[in-house]
């Protein structure tokens, strides 16, 4: 589990499981060998990104979702239009959310409470835990994912947490030759980034607070009440042109929020929190990097 992890099983579109490249001939040859499959296409497969756009361009039939939340995603429009566009949807999701409104079949999951599993920090260190809970009808989406293979005639060759582990040990880590860094131009000095047209316009920087507006916070009221308050950092310059409230304009929208003078941001930067404010940041505003204009605002009814 874990963005880590993630890219060890090989879920990069240019990637196999243990960080073999799918264009290195041998990396290939060492995952259809352990699968004792038909060799493995050397073509890349899709990101998030693409999926989307496949499925909008009609390219693809099917989906599987497993817990995504559409505002998450870099275009939570498109993703909306691209779950909509599907011809069959198949979501795994430990409660009721947009995407199993919309899905064909809902398999509900189990948490992490009711499955074992493992963790990867990014030093590649793995932290394995065992099921804190056990009832028998929490489903592990291993479990699910499994039977799916198997019901569509190619099974996984695991149903386990344990077979999963065995099988990621048989392969290994990949010790092949490893893709060069790319090269990219000189980052730009903070004070040339931040010039536009626009006087008004700045950079959008954007992360999420511990307790917001998340789908799995869904119903908490008391833990919510705990929160922080969310508010707008800006530029001293900005909070002495605007004042205490702003509003923040961008190309999918607008949001209103208190702001507090932060020093410490690079030149030219706003920061808001993702996901405090309506549907978040990516859906009402923006998308991080982009440009967003400040103005002076103020909320219904007139303070905060």
């Amino acid at each position: 589990a874990g963005d880590r992890g993630a890219v060890e099983a090989g879920c990069l579109p240019n990637l196999l499981p243990g960080g073999r490249p799918v264009a290195d001939a041998a990396a290939r040859v060492d995952v259809a060998t352990a699968w004792g499959s038909a060799p493995v296409p050397e073509q890349p497969g899709r990101d998030a990104a693409a999926i989307v756009a496949a499925l909008n361009a009609g390219e693809l039939g099917g989906l599987v979702v497993a817990g995504v939340d559409p505002d998450d995603t870099p275009d939570p429009a498109a993703t909306r239009q691209a779950i909509t566009a599907a011809g069959f949807v198949v979501a795994l999701d430990l409660r009721a959310t947009d995407v199993t409104e919309q899905a064909d079949v809902v398999f509900p999951v189990a948490p992490v409470t009711d499955k074992a599993g493992s963790f990867v920090n990014w030093e590649g260190r793995v932290r394995s835990w065992a099921a804190a809970l056990h009832n028998p009808a929490s489903l592990p989406d291993l479990r699910a994912l499994s039977g799916i293979a198997a019901e569509l005639g190619t099974p996984l060759g695991f149903r386990t947490v344990e077979e999963v582990r065995a099988e990621m040990e048989q392969l290994g880590p990949w010790d092949g030759a490893r893709p060069q860094p790319p090269t990219v131009e000189p980052a730009v000095e903070p004070a040339e980034a931040s010039r536009s047209a626009d006087p008004a316009s700045y950079v959008l920087a954007t992360w999420k607070l511990h307790l917001d507006n998340g789908s799995l916070q869904d119903g908490d009221k008391y833990l919510k009440s705990t929160a922080r308050t969310p508010v707008a950092l800006v530029p001293r310059s900005v909070y002495d042109a605007h004042g205490a409230t702003v509003t923040l304009s961008g190309d999918r929208g607008a949001v209103v929020l208190p702001a507090e003078i932060c020093d410490d941001l690079a030149e030219g930067t706003v920061w808001v929190p993702a996901s405090s404010v309506g549907a978040g940041v990516l859906a009402d505003l923006a998308s991080p990097g982009s440009r967003v204009t400040v103005a002076a605002g103020a909320f219904e009814g007139g303070g905060r």
